[in-house]
């Protein structure tokens, strides 16, 4: 390829005819790399401004991809991609969303493909699908808040339904968020907790309503004392100087791990690997934790506010009982908490 400077074509001291050879030569030496662009469709759930990271952060490595997104919630993600599926002309190349049971659906019909050589070393089991079909990307863990000006200072689950905070917690709902969805199903699941720890939240007056926002405003505005919520949130509003904090009880975390996959309809599945690598590699997974977020390679450090990850402990969440158990785990909760 030629590389012309800047203002090098206008110099007086080329002739004409130099000039009419170097903007053919530029022009025929641009031709391949044009036709060889190729264009990559991402439809994902990150926030805005970290699809925008992300994808900036992607295609300064991989300057040879035009990358085309689209952001919205996972909800609005699904029906969209499920009206186009409808269609017969879904378009996205690769699906980057919040949790791994709504993965599980896709691969179950067969809208995954496998993607075998993906570097997972990082990765550990369960944080990713035996047949490579789904890669989780970070840790969006869901832990406790409290109001540091409260005389509340809880530190297990079994502290929400007892002592200062009994009454006074807030946690998103399954009927609205995606991580409460998650979360549901890791509680519920675990032994020393299960549906009756719901019942005693429910019994004590927990109010079980909206997304992960909601939350942090009563806790951090002191409507409520404690609450159930995402980390990163509290985490980042306490080092503004919200009067907040956020727990890792020892019991474990559920956690939301915004996975990526390729589509098995991608019009570009060479563009759409070299996407899920760079999501892998170091360089993406430090670009998560400069986001705010846990890495899902344990061994990339922590952003700044979390612990060390030696030191937190993840529940046992199977994505695809979970997808099973979905529609009861919902009617259970709304006989509990109500609609």
């Amino acid at each position: 390829m030629i590389a012309i400077r800047s203002g090098f074509l206008t110099n007086p001291d080329i002739g004409a005819s130099m000039r009419r050879h170097l903007i053919a030569a530029a022009v025929l030496a641009a031709a391949p790399l044009a036709a060889q662009a190729e264009s990559l469709v991402v439809y994902t759930s990150q926030p805005n401004e970290d699809a925008q990271a992300t994808i900036d952060a992607f295609m300064a490595a991989n300057p040879e991809v035009q990358v085309d997104w689209v952001r919205d919630g996972t909800t609005k993600i699904m029906a969209r991609l499920r009206a186009e599926i409808e269609a017969g002309n879904p378009q996205p190349d690769v699906l980057f969303i919040a949790d791994s049971a709504t993965m599980e659906g896709l691969k179950a019909e067969g809208r995954l493909m496998p993607y075998p050589e993906a570097d997972v070393s990082g990765l550990a089991r369960g944080l990713y699908d035996d047949e490579k079909t789904w890669f989780s990307t970070k840790l969006i863990t869901s832990g406790i808040v409290y109001n540091t000006r409260s005389e509340a200072k809880p530190q297990t689950w079994a502290d929400l339904v007892e002592g200062p905070c009994a009454g006074k917690v807030a946690m998103p709902s399954p009927l609205t968020s995606g991580a409460a969805t998650i979360h549901m199903a890791a509680l519920t699941a675990n032994p020393e907790l299960g549906w009756d720890y719901y019942q005693k939240l429910a019994d004590t007056g927990a109010v079980a309503q909206g997304g992960n926002g909601g939350v942090m405003k009563a806790v951090a505005g002191g409507e409520k004392l404690c609450g159930i919520i995402v980390d990163f949130l509290p985490i980042r509003e306490a080092q503004k100087g919200a009067p907040v904090a956020f727990v890792f009880p020892p019991l474990g975390v559920s956690a939301v791990t915004e996975p990526a996959a390729i589509l098995s309809t991608a019009k570009n599945p060479d563009a759409a690997r070299a996407f899920i690598d760079f999501l892998l590699s170091t360089q993406g997974q430090e670009l998560a934790a400069q986001m705010g977020y846990l890495p899902a390679d344990a061994s990339v450090p922590a952003p700044e506010g979390f612990p060390a990850r030696d030191t937190i402990t993840l529940m046992d969440f199977d994505p695809a009982k979970a997808l099973a158990e979905d529609e009861a785990n919902k009617a259970k909760f709304t006989e509990i908490f109500g609609g």
